[in-house]
């Protein structure tokens, strides 16, 4: 059967008509789909707030102004009738859609040949905000069916509420509240009518009304709303006056607080679709010390300084106070990118009071007589010689003298009574997990600082110390710490004598000044610390509430022009310090109450009688050194080493060369006997030997007598080989 063509048109326009049906009611029931809440958006990033609830950061990635919301009753009233006469007059009496306004808007479009007016209403700009769609007839139809349907479920209230949190502005800003910050630098409640009325009028066109770039075009949108304002009622004669008398007083908003760094390390923590995030920072302690670390850094920018980094905790509470990342030019992606907080970098200097508390902990005391005189030690199979950083020596001296000088032979000597691998174990202890390579790629080096850690670790690990030697993990975020995570590392005395060194001037005064810059007026305990070719350069210290840390260098890595840790962040930590004890009552460092005090000789830390030179030392109860106090070390030979290798030097006369056999210094070694392949080669009194070099591999050992013992001790054999 065939069916006439005029009845194919007619089935074919029937079947269009309901294919245009069927798709109108499914975009309908889509547009009809449940609204988004009105007062919570989806969290792509949350903002950080300080201990005291201030904003941290700002973010943009939220498709809605999620943390500058203002409730309805706390909007301004004049700001809201600004808004409903400007944008939405019959806003309170429509239904969602204002059909006059639209069929009025389709004449004044038609007349001028192109869209100058759209008429949404407030509704259906919330529709849009909400459910953002493509701008077209039928999206402007569906925004009306779902504003009807929005009227339906919320309050006019709840809706213009809504509204004025997210309505659009210049910069990315949404809201009238950011809007106010950034346009006047003030919050709402302290606008004046003029600026009220601004913020009404600049929404049409925040690309084009903008009172920072366009103030003259502002001004003339205010005027024409105040006028209209005024006529109808909603503006006083004294506003009105004030509106067309002034002026704009706009306000760039101030640089927030530079906290990225800190924030990302807190938001890796932080739960992703939390709205906001309290954390452990303080924002004013932040601003002040970006100001004093950057203001140094620009001041030794000529010195060839350029990155810095400052820590400031809270060790009472194990909590973060600041964490800043400095700079001496101006900031920029390339030299803010890295976080020097974290960043891995030889600490100098600065571990030295661990292992001296390891010593401490281990049987020494205060009191105990170190040799600070030229030390040579094996390394691999050659020697190398430890120096001071001054180059000066010092013969024996006490260990608080060693440690408030920061004697680089003596801490050698001290990592060798207590071995690097336990060291290096107290270290882990103490949350340095940089250091993560055997005890043996370190080696004694390991108490002058040859490997590398971050600020965050040494500061956590000094936090430890001013806590009385119990470790707890550094907050970020205001929640204790998990028990499993806290631990004991320094007995409290140990702790505490440890501390009061690092706070005696007096103990630093042969390489420092006693009343140089180290020398707080609260007492605090501090240590400096410089790498090798200066590329790093430290200072941190405690005192009874506060920790602070403090890294100057060059993330690239060049050297300083002999900036030490003296010279450049110790002024950034004694003003830091000075601004945290601020108005604030103070108090001493703690001090365990079972130590002990006595008096001993200075010439050789022996309990003092009446016959020397004395000083008050503390003591850990049973430790005290006895009358005569037995010499530190084991007989050992020191130099030469097992396994060296030496060559003799053409240049010179064979009968001219000479190398130095040595023992571990002792005091009470009163002869040596030097046995050379097992054949007697000489006798001394001294622990040295001057030996004229001979090619071949050699075994030697000595046996030295030792005051007050009849028989002599033997050192071990120690094989080594001359070219």
């Amino acid at each position: 059967m065939r069916i006439p063509r005029r009845n194919m048109i007619g089935y074919g326009l029937l079947l269009g008509v309901l294919m245009a049906a069927v798709l109108a009611v499914v975009a309908i029931e889509s547009a009809l789909a449940p609204l988004p809440d009105l007062t919570a958006g989806r969290i792509v990033k949350p903002q950080l707030l300080d201990r005291h609830g201030r904003p941290l950061t700002v973010t943009y990635q939220n498709p809605r102004n999620e943390h500058a919301r203002v409730a309805y009753h706390e909007i301004p009233a004049l700001l809201r009738a600004a808004f409903i006469l400007s944008e939405d007059k019959r806003f309170f009496s429509h239904g969602g859609v204002d059909w006059r306004a639209r069929l009025h808007a389709v004449w004044q479009n038609l007349k001028a040949g192109r869209v100058v007016r759209g008429a949404s209403t407030i509704s259906e700009q919330v529709v849009r905000i909400l459910q953002p769609r493509p701008r077209t007839l039928w999206s402007r139809w569906l925004e009306g069916i779902a504003a009807r349907r929005l009227e339906r479920r919320h309050s006019k209230a709840a809706i213009l509420e809504c509204y004025l949190n997210q309505v659009p502005y210049a910069a990315r800003r949404r809201g009238v509240l950011p809007a106010a910050r950034y346009y006047f630098g003030r919050d709402l409640n302290t606008l004046s009518a003029r600026e009220a009325l601004a913020l009404a009028v600049m929404v049409r066109a925040p690309a084009r009304l903008n009172v920072h770039t366009a103030p003259r075009a502002v001004d003339r949108a205010v005027r024409r709303l105040a006028a209209r304002m005024h006529t109808a009622g909603m503006l006083s004669a004294t506003q009105w006056a004030a509106v067309n008398r002034g002026g704009f007083r706009s306000a760039m908003p101030a640089p927030a607080t530079d906290a990225s760094h800190f924030a990302r390390f807190v938001l890796a923590q932080a739960a992703a679709d939390t709205n906001r995030v309290t954390t452990t920072l303080d924002r004013d302690i932040q601003r002040v010390g970006q100001q004093i670390l950057d203001q140094q850094l620009r001041s030794l920018s000529r010195r060839n300084v350029a990155n810095g980094a400052l820590l400031v905790v809270d060790h009472r509470l194990s909590e973060v106070l600041a964490w800043v990342v400095g700079r001496a030019g101006k900031p920029s992606a390339t030299a803010n990118a890295y976080d020097a907080v974290r960043t891995p970098r030889q600490p100098g200097s600065t571990l030295k009071p661990f292992v001296y508390a390891l010593a401490l902990s281990r049987g020494w005391t205060p009191a105990t007589m170190i040799d600070d005189r030229p030390l040579s030690e094996s390394v691999g199979l050659g020697l190398h010689t430890y120096q001071n950083y001054s180059r000066r020596h010092y013969g024996p001296l006490s260990l608080r003298e060693a440690l408030g000088n920061s004697l680089n032979i003596p801490a050698v000597r001290a990592i060798q009574y207590v071995g690097a691998g336990k060291f290096l174990d107290t270290l882990h202890a103490l949350g340095i997990r940089s250091l993560d390579r055997h005890p043996d790629v370190y080696g004694d080096g390991l108490a002058l600082g040859n490997g590398e850690i971050t600020l965050f670790e040494l500061v956590q690990a000094y936090a430890a110390l001013a806590r009385g030697g119990v470790f707890v993990p550094l907050q970020v975020l205001p929640e204790p710490p998990s028990r499993g995570l806290t631990r004991r590392v320094f007995s409290p005395e140990v702790a505490s004598l440890t501390g009061h060194i690092l706070s005696d001037a007096n103990a630093r005064r042969l390489e420092f000044s006693a009343d140089g810059i180290l020398d707080m007026p609260v007492q605090t305990a501090v240590k400096t610390g410089t790498s090798s070719d200066y590329r790093d350069a430290w200072a941190v210290g405690y005192n009874y509430g506060y920790t602070v840390g403090v890294w100057m260098g060059n993330l690239d890595r060049r050297p300083m022009k002999a900036v030490t840790g003296s010279v450049g962040p110790a002024l950034v930590l004694r003003s830091v310090m000075a601004e945290l004890v601020r108005g604030r009552a103070v108090a001493p460092l703690y001090c365990s109450r079972r130590l002990v005090q006595a008096a001993v000789c200075i010439a050789d830390g022996r309990l003092a009688d009446s016959d020397c030179d004395r000083r008050e030392e503390w003591f850990v109860p049973g430790k005290m050194p006895a009358a005569r106090v037995p010499p530190v070390g084991a007989l050992r030979i020191r130099q030469p080493s097992a396994g060296l290798q030496m060559a003799m030097d053409p240049r010179i006369p064979d009968d001219l060369e000479a190398f130095e056999f040595e023992l571990a210094p002792r005091g009470d070694v009163v002869g040596v006997e030097w046995f050379l392949n097992d054949r007697l080669l000489a006798r001394t009194r001294e622990v040295r030997y001057l030996w004229p070099l001979a090619p071949g591999v050699h075994r030697l050992m000595a046996r030295a007598w030792l005051s007050g013992e009849a028989r002599p001790r033997e050192t071990r054999t120690v094989v080594f080989e001359v070219k």
